[in-house]
């Protein structure tokens, strides 16, 4: 049994019902469900804003069970990887699992880049505030030292 933090996303079609259908999909496992954000594309950022939300589950044998079914939701939702940071249907990070460190290409735990992403510390702070992202510390300082603007809580929106 495992405990993982994931990031889900979407700036494409249905934003909103794309991210209802990943918490859809964990549901027997989640334990929290951040709100929900609207933020700035990071990368490419000739594309449309994000909806963004961070959930916590447990359940699952590991970290490559959270990744496998983190894909056939995107599968399910059209994803298509087409451009690296481009605009998709669903995107579902695995953050972090366990404390767990990996550097498989197909899987890089704590997730890349994670560490300066508004799009998934600011979300998680909301349901944890106590949160570590290993290798880099508390997520509060983390948050802290970023620059938030083109983040906007969207309480009008709910997953839970």
């Amino acid at each position: 049994m495992s405990r993982a933090v994931l990031s889900i996303g979407s700036n494409l079609g249905d934003r909103f019902g794309f991210l209802r259908a990943a918490v859809a999909g964990f549901a027997a496992e989640l334990v929290a469900v951040s709100p929900v954000y609207e933020t700035a594309p990071w990368g490419v950022t000739d594309q449309d804003d994000f909806l963004n939300a961070v959930l916590v589950v447990s359940g699952g044998p590991g970290p490559w069970d959270w990744l496998r079914r983190g894909r056939e939701l995107e599968d399910a939702a059209g994803r298509v990887r087409v451009l690296r940071w481009g605009p998709r249907t669903l995107d579902v990070d695995v953050v972090t699992v366990d404390g767990v460190e990996s550097d498989d290409p197909s899987l890089v735990l704590p997730h890349p880049g994670a560490h300066e992403r508004a799009t998934v510390l600011v979300p998680w702070l909301d349901v944890e505030p106590d949160a570590v992202l290993p290798g880099h510390g508390p997520v509060a300082g983390l948050v802290a030292a970023l620059d938030l603007g083109g983040v906007t809580r969207r309480d009008d929106l709910r997953l839970a």
